[in-house]
């Protein structure tokens, strides 16, 4: 981490892409530290937890986060803006993670890997249960469901974006996403039953 930050700290700010131009142009320029920094700042926690949501560890997601800051530090020069940073940032995380599953011959299906995500906030009674089902029902996804639904249910990307975060056509995500809510759906009512 730089300066000794925890990428789930929460963001301090959310960056326009104004400032984000600008906090880009401005390291590219110098390599300057200070607006490195700023920039982990403003997107390391929202990048720390889609991913503990996409890999259900948070030593993964940690690891997930250094990688994805050190590629997008080699490739941004080449970073068009044709999409948010944010975006192009978890695009570089999907591509880290779906390497590691390959790399540690992970499969697609979780099933064997039920450490679920930690719940954000202590939950009590009924609601610590649905929630706790809710991320073992996600957890159980296959990794492209799981991508579905993070990025546009969880994280607010259009199925543009989507698009080309995975390299994907829009119509792709969209039915990507159906049949995710549906698995999802699936799962949900087999646990209550």
């Amino acid at each position: 981490m730089v300066r000794g930050d925890r990428p789930d700290a929460p963001a301090l700010a959310v960056a326009s892409g104004d400032e984000d131009r600008r906090l880009v142009a401005r390291f590219l320029e110098r390599r300057d530290e200070a607006a490195f920094h700023d920039l982990y700042a403003l997107h390391a926690g929202a990048l720390f937890r889609f991913l503990l949501r996409l890999t259900g560890r948070a030593a993964d997601a940690e690891e997930g986060v250094q990688e994805t800051w050190v590629r997008a530090c080699r490739g941004l020069e080449r970073f068009e803006w044709r999409s948010a940073l944010p975006t192009w940032l978890a695009g570089i995380a999907i591509r880290w993670w779906r390497e590691e599953c390959r790399r540690r011959g992970l499969r697609e299906e979780r099933d064997d890997l039920l450490e679920p995500a930690a719940p954000a906030a202590a939950a009590e009674g009924i609601a610590a249960i649905d929630r706790i089902d809710l991320e073992r029902a996600l957890d159980g996804l296959s990794l492209g469901y799981r991508e579905a639904i993070l990025l546009h249910d969880v994280f607010g990307h259009t199925h543009g974006e989507i698009a080309r975060i995975l390299d994907v056509d829009e119509g792709t995500s969209k039915s990507q996403l159906s049949r995710a809510r549906r698995a999802l759906r699936a799962r949900l009512r087999g646990r209550r039953t």
